[in-house]
């Protein structure tokens, strides 16, 4: 909330000058005024050989549609309400109604105005959660009754976020949809440690696997997964950790291959440990993190010891 609150008291006057005079919402004042601060500064490039020339200033607006009857599929970004994208903040502030997941923060959804329509369909494990069916359905009665409707995700809605389908929930029905996409954890997670997900040096090629399948029933295919020259991503997959690194050190890679877990990421309590293949069983059960925890694996966790990014959150490893 300490970023809201900052922005919010930097803005107020404006907003509250905008709001009086043009009687617009005090939220959508709140975005001009914010808008109107980058529009005055401008840019100045600077060339390599001396001299520097003005750039037109930017012309980004809040004032964007907002359709009556449409589902818009936004990305809620990781955490950190400063991650969300102008776009998403905008349909916050505008639709009539915000269906939203568990990984949503409190500094996001205070974005939504009182008095406008709010539904928690958040899933947890070992905890009553609402049907994926009944979430498409309300999706559904809410835009045919004329609303506008933004089904809020946790980081990109693409991306394990069974978007999919819930666009084919709104297609069978007739509704129009648009998608936001927002910052991932994985992108979030690397970043708040300070180090990339792909490396000319480290990793070509980038991947992302749903641990939820090293259930019982089925495995990923550990022999296609244990390269080296790739970043692995594995999301929801804090209790697969065992797994993932019997797994892919039976499929050939050495015991010493680098791991990485981030929990919270891109938040104030964000928290990580590090290790390897053999030994990030050991170090998770002596140091537990919370969920959601993002599993990164590959050579590239090695850059985090000596990133100057990766400064700020010496407090959060372990």
């Amino acid at each position: 909330m300490r970023a809201l609150s900052q922005l919010k008291s930097l803005l107020l006057p404006e907003a509250l000058r905008r709001a009086s005079f043009t009687k617009v919402p005090f939220t959508r004042a709140l975005g001009q005024a914010a808008l109107s601060r980058l529009y005055g500064l401008g840019h100045i490039v600077r060339s390599p050989f001396g001299g520097s020339r003005s750039t037109p200033a930017p012309s980004v607006t809040l004032d964007g549609e907002c359709h009556a009857g449409r589902v818009y599929l936004v990305g809620a970004g990781s955490g950190d309400v400063e991650l969300l994208t102008l776009k998403a903040a905008r349909l916050l502030q505008q639709a009539d109604a915000v269906v939203y997941d568990r990984l949503v923060g409190d500094d996001v959804l205070a974005l939504i105005p009182a008095g406008h329509e709010r539904y928690y369909v958040g899933k947890e494990r070992g905890h009553h959660s609402v049907p994926q069916a009944e979430i498409g359905a309300l999706l559904v009665k809410l835009a045919r009754e004329g609303k506008s409707v933004v089904r809020l995700k946790g980081g990109d809605p693409g991306i394990f976020g069974r978007m999919g389908e819930e666009l084919a929930v709104l297609a069978e029905a007739g509704v129009r949809a648009e998608i936001v996409p927002g910052i991932t954890a994985a992108s979030a997670a690397a970043a708040g440690m300070g180090i990339p997900l792909t490396d000319r040096a480290h990793a070509q090629q980038l991947r992302f696997i749903t641990a939820q399948l090293c259930r019982k029933d089925g495995e990923p295919d550990w022999t296609t997964l244990a390269r080296r020259d790739e970043t692995l991503i594995f999301y929801m997959g804090l209790t697969k950790v065992g797994a993932i690194c019997t797994g892919l050190r039976r499929a050939g890679l050495p015991d010493d291959w680098p791991i990485m877990l981030v929990a919270n990421a891109s938040l104030p309590e964000q928290a990580s440990l590090v290790g390897t293949l053999a030994d990030m069983p050991g170090k998770l059960a002596a140091s537990p993190l919370p969920s959601p925890c993002l599993i990164v694996v590959g050579s590239v966790v090695r850059m985090v010891a000596t990133s100057p990014a990766g400064a700020s959150i010496e407090q959060g490893m372990r």
